[in-house]
């Protein structure tokens, strides 16, 4: 019987080449000029006040018109695309790092909100929308009659 000598760093390399793989499945080559594999959303910030939510979102170079907002009692969704502007009138190539095409994002919200006061402005590639609370439900004390059992 031989004796095989262990090499953990085999393992590893082999682990490696595997994670690589998978990475370089999902994320697009340096000569691709669109992110076709990679699901691109606008980052998102979340602040909660005492009456309203404070909602900002990244959408830089877009126009109003080009975004769909949808509101809920319980979430939010909002939609869009972002057109390219390049013209190609004269010969030659155009490298970018822009990300064009139509993005999706739902969120959901903590609380309930009004969402027929929804309010939205956009600012500097900024999305503010502004959702009031739902007015919370009172606590309701009913009483509850026992009838008597006959035994």
């Amino acid at each position: 019987m031989a004796i095989v000598r262990y090499s953990p760093w085999s393992e590893v390399d082999s682990l490696q080449r595997q994670l690589n793989r998978v990475f370089n499945d999902i994320l697009p080559s340096t000569s691709s000029t669109e992110f076709s594999n990679f699901s691109q959303v606008p980052a998102a910030e979340l602040t909660e006040t005492e009456n309203a939510l404070i909602l900002k979102l990244e959408v830089p170079g877009m126009k109003p018109a080009d975004i769909n907002i949808e509101a809920r009692a319980k979430s939010l969704s909002i939609s869009g695309e972002r057109k390219s502007e390049i013209k190609s009138e004269a010969e030659g190539k155009t490298r970018s790092e822009f990300r064009y095409g139509s993005f999706q994002r739902v969120i959901p919200l903590p609380v309930r909100i009004q969402n027929t006061e929804v309010k939205a402005e956009y600012e500097n590639g900024i999305l503010h929308l502004t959702l009031p609370k739902a007015e919370s439900e009172k606590n309701k004390v009913v009483k509850v009659n026992l009838d008597k059992l006959n035994a």
